[in-house]
């Protein structure tokens, strides 16, 4: 082989080994920068159950009233990285600066997964998010997370 194919052989084995180095970082490290919903357990609402919050209260009354119960629920609370992963009808991947402009006197929002039977014996999940304006509570937004 000549010498300028020798050269030209270095420089693309050096190229790939380059290029495959830094999509493979690239990918290790958007793995990472998943938020671990996982760490959030599943928990049984049903008649007995004894509401932490607001939201968690309103939850059992509506599902009560529904004739909905048990219903499951996932509560993120104000968890961001969580929130990116939000895909709803009036959001996408928001932020909280984003929910601030849509509801100009927000105090806070809360992200809730939510799993129940229906009348048809479907399984339904729907993410919520709840947003508090001024004293009261109201579903801002439902959707799903994706992945």
């Amino acid at each position: 082989m000549s010498k300028i194919l020798k050269v030209i052989i270095i420089i693309i084995l050096i190229d790939v080994v380059v290029i495959g180095g830094y999509f493979g970082f690239k990918l290790l490290s958007s793995k990472k920068s998943q938020p671990d919903t996982d760490k959030y357990e599943w928990v049984r609402v049903d008649e007995y159950y004894s509401p932490k919050d607001y939201i968690e209260e309103y939850i059992l009354t509506d599902s009560k009233a529904k004739e909905l119960l048990p219903v499951f629920i996932k509560n993120y609370g104000r968890d961001k990285k969580v929130l990116k992963r939000f895909r709803g009808k009036n959001f996408v991947s928001p932020s909280e600066a984003q929910i601030k402009l849509q509801y100009r006197s927000l105090a806070d929002w809360q992200l809730i997964d939510l799993k129940y039977t229906d009348e048809n014996e479907r399984e339904i999940k729907r993410t919520i998010l709840y947003v508090q304006e001024k004293d009261s509570w109201k579903v801002g937004d439902f959707g799903i997370l994706i992945q």
